[in-house]
């Protein structure tokens, strides 16, 4: 089969376009024939040496759209030929984390195109019990850009930070594939959004996809916009992933008893926190991996019903994931980038 995969971790310049052997399935997984998978930052971060143990040939790619090509004796509840999307996170679903929701705290959690092969091939073997029959209402690359981004917007605006009605978010990385989940998930439980995003571009999409107001971080200090908009009250809550570039001032825009919920550091790792702000305005600092498979089921209902909108930002073919991932971290794009296999 055609994949794009590394032999070595480094910049994109490792990773080939080529021939590997179609992967062997289980009694109880299936192999997809896929036709779409989204590109993300967790891709960028393992190709480039994420302390963790991975197969080689590693072939990334976390969120995969495709046909049911095969599927061993034990797989239940899906038909050959039948349109699946790939539920990203492999749990054992007996522990005490699994069975109280809490999958991603599993101690055999594995993300698909992380710990085990993913999606930038033509085919993929995964277990049975992570796929999930989609409707026609999206295409292949439109749903290819919903299950990790939403999931995690879901999971730390909902079960995290329970934002509420009337509360005030700020999304930092706004024009990114999660910024946009995060932007629609907040307007659907009723909240006021502000968007903070290094162009006009994005920010007139963010607008479009119902963020009230909005800050180029590249002209103004984002922090002094968000706190006059707020009349100095500050949010209720900040949606971070971004790291160190962005987190003194998304720890200044808190308002008393804020909260703080993040999932990445495309910045980098570290960041300072002054103890002395943190307990006097008693804020709340979350940190979020990914989500359930009930709150997955969650939002892929909203996104069949239409409620929210995969948002695709550019598609590009499997032999030029390179390109793509090279996309992502110039960050000059909005939405989702997804490789049509």
């Amino acid at each position: 089969m055609k994949a794009v995969y590394f032999e070595k971790t480094g910049g994109s310049d490792v990773l080939r376009h080529g021939e590997l052997p179609t992967p062997n399935f289980g009694t109880q997984e299936a192999l997809i024939r896929v036709e779409a998978c989204g590109v993300n930052h967790l891709d960028l971060w393992v190709r480039g040496g994420l302390p963790a143990p991975i197969p080689y040939p590693h072939i990334g790619g976390c969120e995969i759209v495709g046909r049911v090509a095969a599927k061993g004796p034990g797989a239940r509840g899906i038909k050959i030929g039948q349109r699946v999307l790939v539920a990203p996170g492999i749990s054992c679903g007996k522990c005490s984390a699994c069975k109280s929701n809490r999958d991603s705290q599993c101690p055999q959690f594995k993300i698909v195109g992380f710990q085990i092969n993913g999606g930038f091939a033509e085919y993929a073997a995964v277990p049975a019990k992570n796929l999930i029959p989609v409707s026609g209402r999206w295409t292949p690359e439109q749903w290819a850009a919903t299950p990790l981004v939403f999931l995690t917007a879901w999971h730390m605006l909902v079960t995290r930070a329970g934002l509420k009605k009337k509360e005030t978010v700020l999304v930092q990385g706004a024009g990114s594939g999660i910024g946009t989940a995060a932007i629609q998930v907040a307007k659907y439980l009723g909240a006021r959004v502000i968007a903070v995003a290094g162009s006009d571009e994005k920010l007139k999409k963010a607008r479009a996809l119902g963020a009230d107001f909005t800050v180029n971080y590249a002209k103004s200090d984002f922090a002094k916009e968000v706190l006059k908009t707020t009349k100095d009250r500050g949010v209720d809550v900040v949606f971070e992933h971004v790291g160190p570039a962005t987190w003194a001032g998304s720890i200044r825009c808190l308002g008393r008893g804020g909260r703080l919920v993040t999932c990445g550091a495309t910045t980098g790792p570290k960041v300072e926190l002054d103890l002395r702000f943190f307990y006097t305005k008693e804020i709340s600092v979350t940190g979020c991996y990914m989500g359930s498979r009930k709150e997955l089921n969650a939002v892929l209902a909203l996104l069949a019903k239409g409620k929210l909108k995969p948002v695709v930002g550019q598609v590009f073919p499997l032999a030029e994931t390179a390109k793509a991932q090279t996309t992502m971290e110039n960050r000059n794009f909005f939405g989702k980038l997804v490789i049509k296999v």
